[in-house]
């Protein structure tokens, strides 16, 4: 691509930049000039442009990556290194935090809170800081089951690490700067081999519980307008009182949001427990959809509704409009549970120093403007049987999923590794020829699926449309995902887990509901 070329692209982007919002046309000018100094261009583009009507700038950005990889500005051409030049290029676009944030908080105030997000979600694909066009690769399917439909997602997104890279990591020295993914430092952060770069990473600032927090969108969202909110200082995750004071508070600054934290403890938590952080988001989970099947009433706050909620984890729903009743009674339930043992159904709350027993808090406002918390009971326990967890996904489940259930998948969404796309597809010609299926030797890569495999052709190998196959194996893959979230309940879903739970209800204090 020559310099003429390239110029035009200059145009495109910069068109495209502020048909999108970034920029008034008084800045126009500025950043040309930065975009040319960066791509080392010494003219502008002096024909027309047209105006185009575009949802994303990756088509542009690539062919701008393209000739930046010609001219020697990228060393290698790499997922990697063309992403670190990607988000420089779109940081020069970007306004800066405190425009960002008070446009945020206007609209807020003059229109609503929905508009507020509107904008900021808009952006954040604009800027492409969140990925479109690789979260748009990930397979996605409904499952329907007794505890309704649960959703399942292959992640395709997030690219993988060229060889290459990966040498070079090795030899890149350790920074604690910014200390994780998600300190308030990553916000316009060059990023490196190591990090990924942030310069078009712009976040919102929110008042929790008289605290500095952050939001800002996941750049690879599992689900619509998935938040994540960060605590401003770098502090390890806690589940306590403030935990649920500060997940209301959000709820009435945004509630068309529901807001929830990966548990505090290795193995049932979430992949980032040094910072403080919580998920949320503009979406309605299979969870949140289950209905209670069993009341309780504490003689204590008889104005909260108390409920056990049908659903294969452990879930225990309050609801209510006095926050801090909602509040306290939170706090009783996570204070009795902590040190809360069963040995009938294998829960010991601690053993030694070391503790088990925790929760995973979601939050949102119900139908009837209340607020609702929905405390789902974890224990981290393992043991010689269960060494990766007794209430984790059992080993008979790991060829699916092995990772932690942490809150999105408690709430009914199954992220699954990327490896599955091919493997289903290799499965489905299994079914369709059973005669392949001596083929798989021990190392090869459908091995840890065998069994599994034996059983859907001894169930489905009269089918031999390959369409139909395909649906098969997607209802099966959830009802995998329905097991795993089973391995992980507490009390499980028969007559004694049932009596095991109402026993933990009573425990404190709670009467069922005549």
């Amino acid at each position: 691509m020559d310099n003429k070329d390239i110029s035009y692209e200059i145009e495109r982007l910069l068109n495209f930049a502020y048909e999108k919002g970034m920029f008034e046309e008084l800045d126009r000018v500025q950043l040309r000039n930065a975009l040319m100094d960066l791509l080392n261009i010494k003219e502008t583009y002096k024909s027309e442009i047209k105006m185009e009507s575009l949802d994303s700038p990756v088509s542009i950005l690539e062919n701008i990556l393209n000739h930046a990889y010609e001219k020697g500005i990228i060393e290698r051409n790499t997922t990697s290194q063309r992403d670190l030049l990607d988000a420089k290029i779109m940081g020069i676009l970007m306004p800066r935090q405190s425009s960002i944030s008070n446009k945020f908080w206007n609209l807020a105030k003059n229109q609503d809170i929905k508009a507020a997000t509107d904008y900021y979600y808009e952006l954040s694909k604009a800027s492409n800081y969140i990925r479109m066009d690789r979260i748009e690769k990930n397979l996605y399917w409904k499952s329907n089951t007794e505890y309704g439909n649960l959703e399942i997602t292959i992640n395709l997104s997030k690219p993988e690490k060229d060889p290459k890279d990966i040498a070079l990591a090795k030899l890149e020295a350790k920074k604690s700067y910014p200390k994780c993914l998600l300190c308030l430092e990553n916000v316009g952060y060059a990023g490196g081999i190591n990090h990924p770069a942030r310069q078009n990473h712009r976040v919102i600032p929110i008042n929790l519980n008289n605290e500095n927090w952050y939001m800002q969108y996941s750049p690879y969202v599992y689900y619509n307008e998935h938040s994540i909110v960060f605590k401003e200082t770098h502090e390890a995750m806690t589940i306590s009182k403030d935990t649920f004071k500060r997940l209301l508070d959000f709820t009435n600054q945004m509630p068309h949001y529901f807001i929830g934290s990966n548990a505090d403890l290795p193995i049932v938590g979430g992949s980032i427990l040094s910072h403080e952080h919580f998920q949320g988001g503009n979406h309605e989970f299979a969870m949140a959809k289950a209905q209670v099947e069993l009341d309780f009433i504490s003689p204590e706050n008889k104005e909260i509704n108390i409920g056990i909620v049908k659903w294969p984890m452990s879930v225990i729903r309050l609801s209510g409009h006095d926050k801090d009743s909602l509040v306290e009674l939170s706090n009783k339930i996570l204070s009795s549970w902590r040190k809360y043992s069963d040995e009938d159904v294998d829960i010991l709350s601690s053993t030694g120093q070391t503790m088990h027993n925790t929760i995973t808090p979601i939050a949102r406002k119900n139908e009837k403007n209340q607020y609702e918390l929905d405390l789902v009971l974890r224990n981290n326990r393992t043991n010689e049987k269960y060494p990766h967890g007794i209430f984790h996904p059992h080993s008979r489940l790991h060829h699916i999923k092995k990772e932690n259930i942490g809150l999105i998948e408690v709430m009914g969404l199954a992220v699954l590794p990327g490896r599955l796309e091919d493997e289903l597809e290799k499965i489905e010609d299994i079914i369709l020829d059973s005669s392949l299926i001596n083929d798989i030797k021990e190392k090869d890569q459908l091995y840890k699926h065998k069994e599994w495999i034996e059983e859907l052709i001894e169930e489905h190998s009269s089918i031999k449309d390959k369409k139909e196959i395909r649906k098969i194996l997607e209802k099966e893959v959830g009802l995998k995902f329905l097991d795993v979230l089973k391995d992980a309940g507490v009390y499980k879903r028969n007559e004694d887990g049932k009596k095991a739970f109402v026993k933990f209800m009573e425990y404190n204090n709670f009467e069922i509901k005549n």
